[in-house]
This record gives structure tokens, C-alpha cells and sequence, in this order.
């Protein structure tokens, strides 16, 4: 089979023949129909210092994605050949406090597909088959491809209330985006989303945010008062990484305020935790998705007419997989999708 390998340490990956994977007891094999690139590809492509730190190669990448089961092991019973599926790419130790209280998302074990275990960037992947969500309903494997990045958007997003609330969302990417359209769907009264990067802010506009706006030329601030808001956010989801994004979140939130924080920074990060205990704010990390409360959700969302296939800007064979990692690294894009079809 085709496999997108990090061969060996250094910038780039490699297009190569590998041997389909064997099928354990537990295991599931996955024709890959579509896959999608994600921030930790680009790290794993670029070798950056994160990627040089926990990366081993030979490795192949990718945890997105969505394809067939074309064999399942001599043990699985609630997945069938021919089934369409996405597969949740954390895998966890079961045996933890946290995975035996349900909360596997928490599993201090977890591992990660296309991160310590071979990826998805290939014509095939096995995997366990408690790890596969079984598409029930009619979708196309492009959005099941993404379900993943849709998972940290509404695990975000759905994390505090959001009937009637307003909401600041720091950070246009893809996930940034599709927690706004979550926030938006589930009930949010104004939703704002702040970037610098105008393609991405009308991307958002078109899928449903209230108002984009581009940090560098107007503020928070600002927004407010065009949409007449009072006292604040209600509820602040940093989806960016960034410092100043966080602080001037911080900055805009009304007294008792709940920020929900995925977007991870790359450096140590100083806030002001006066405005945040005078004016008790919560502020909550967020990381992956609950297993498997969040995919519930995600594919209720898709059932009832969310329709997440807008995020997707561009697509790429896997043949033409330097042209799609370019495409994503430079910005000027929502999702790419790479098929593995011929």
C-alpha cells in the first residue's frame, strides 16, 4: 500500500510502499477513503522542536480520516465490513482511574495515532475497533474525514451554556471556525470571531458568524459596542494559542464569565489572575474529544441539518501531497482534504 512516512529525522515526508497492516483480534482494517491535515501534521512535516521531541521515526502521520472496513478481528462484534467509519485517534490504557471512571479523554496512557502509533496517511490503517464510530447515517466521507477537528470544536464549544449567549471565539482556523458554527447552532445570540487573517474571518462570516473581525485593525472592544453588548462575553472559547488572544479575552469577559481554552501556546503565558478572581472567571483547558460523549454529539449535530462541509476549501490527491501540506501551512485556506481513492 501508499504510506505518508516521516522516514527519517528532518523537514519532509515521504511517499513509499509499506505492507497493508495485520489485523489483531481487537482490530479493525480501514480502507482510507479521505483524510485531513492538521497542525500537528505540519509540526510532524516541518521536524520542529515539538515534533523532534516526540516523534520516532519511521512513522506514518495522519489521524484524520474516514474509509471502509474491509476486515474486522476473529473478537469484534459492533463493527461490520463495509462499514463507514471515522476513527477517534487516542488511544487509551483502559485501566487507569480515569478510564475506569468513563472518562478515557483523561487516560494518562494515551497514545496517538499518526503521533506514537502509524497513522491514517495511508491506503490502509488498522486499529482497535472501540476506537472506530460507525457513520449510521448518510454522510460523505469528506466530513467524516474531519470529525476529529469537528470533535475539539464542539467539545469546546459545548463545554458551558450557550442559549443566548454571547460568545468570543480568538482564532479563524478550521476548529476556530467550526466552534463558532456549534456556538451558533446551538443557541449563542451573537457569536464573534477574531483573526488576522481576512480569508479565514470571511470563511467564518459565511458559515454563520456574527461578526468576524481582523484584530489588527478594530478590537473586541469595538465589536461590542457595534452590537450593542453591555457587559461583556458570556463565554470565551481560545481556539488561537496565542497570549495577546488570551489576555484580551480575559479583558472583555462579563463578571462570571467561562472561557473554554484548546488553542495551546507555545511559550509559558502571564494573565492578569486579578481581573480573573475579582470578576470570578472560569477558565477550562480542553483537549481532544470525551470518548465517546462528543462523537454522540457531533454526528446528532450533522443528523439535524449542521452542515460542516463549508469548512472544506481544498482538496488534493494523495499524489499531490506537498502541494496540500503547502496549502495548509500557508493560511489562505479552512480544511484540505486529501482523497486516497483512485
Amino acid at each position: 500500500m501508499r504510506a505518508l512516512v516521516k522516514t527519517k529525522p528532518g523537514p519532509g515526508l515521504d511517499l513509499i510502499e509499506l505492507p497493508v497492516p495485520e489485523v489483531g483480534p481487537l482490530d479493525v482494517l480501514v480502507r482510507v477513503r479521505a483524510t485531513g491535515i492538521c497542525g500537528t501534521d505540519l509540526h510532524i512535516e516541518a521536524w520542529d522542536p515539538w515534533a523532534r521531541k516526540t516523534v520516532r521515526p519511521p512513522l506514518t502521520v495522519g489521524h484524520e480520516f474516514a474509509g471502509e472496513v474491509v476486515e474486522i478481528g476473529s473478537a469484534v462484534a459492533d463493527v461490520a465490513v463495509g462499514d463507514l467509519v471515522s476513527g477517534e485517534g487516542h488511544l487509551v490504557c483502559g485501566r487507569c482511574r480515569n478510564c475506569r471512571a468513563g472518562r478515557r479523554h483523561l487516560c494518562i496512557h494515551t497514545r496517538g495515532i499518526g503521533v506514537h502509533l502509524d497513522g491514517a496517511f495511508a491506503d490502509y490503517i488498522a486499529f482497535p475497533a472501540m476506537n472506530a464510530w460507525v457513520h449510521r447515517e448518510l454522510i460523505s466521507p469528506e466530513v467524516a474525514a474531519i470529525f476529529d477537528p469537528f470533535g475539539n470544536a464542539v467539545h469546546t464549544a459545548l463545554t458551558f451554556p450557550m442559549l443566548g449567549e454571547d460568545v468570543l471565539v480568538t482564532g479563524a482556523g478550521p476548529i476556530g471556525i467550526l466552534a463558532a458554527m456549534v456556538s451558533k447552532y446551538a443557541g449563542a445570540r451573537h457569536v464573534v470571531i477574531t483573526d488576522r487573517n481576512d480569508e479565514r474571518l470571511a470563511l467564518a462570516g459565511s458559515l454563520g458568524a456574527t461578526l468576524p473581525i481582523n484584530i489588527e485593525r478594530s478590537s473586541v472592544a469595538e465589536a461590542q459596542r457595534a452590537l450593542g453588548m453591555q457587559e461583556g462575553f458570556d463565554v470565551g472559547l481560545e481556539m488561537s494559542g496565542s497570549p495577546d488572544a488570551l489576555r484580551d479575552m480575559i479583558s472583555q469577559m462579563t463578571h462570571g464569565g467561562r472561557i473554554a481554552m484548546l488553542g495551546l501556546p507555545s511559550a509559558e503565558v502571564s494573565i492578569d489572575f486579578s481581573t480573573v478572581v475579582l470578576n470570578m472567571l472560569t477558565i477550562k483547558g480542553i483537549y481532544g474529544r470525551e470518548m465517546f460523549e462528543t462523537w454522540y454529539a457531533m454526528s446528532v449535530l450533522v443528523q439535524s441539518g449542521l452542515d460542516i462541509s463549508g469548512v472544506i476549501t481544498h482538496r488534493y490527491h494523495a499524489s499531490e501531497f506537498e502541494q496540500a501540506f503547502a496549502t495548509a501551512r500557508n493560511g489562505h485556506c479552512g480544511k484540505v482534504i486529501m482523497t486516497w481513492e483512485d
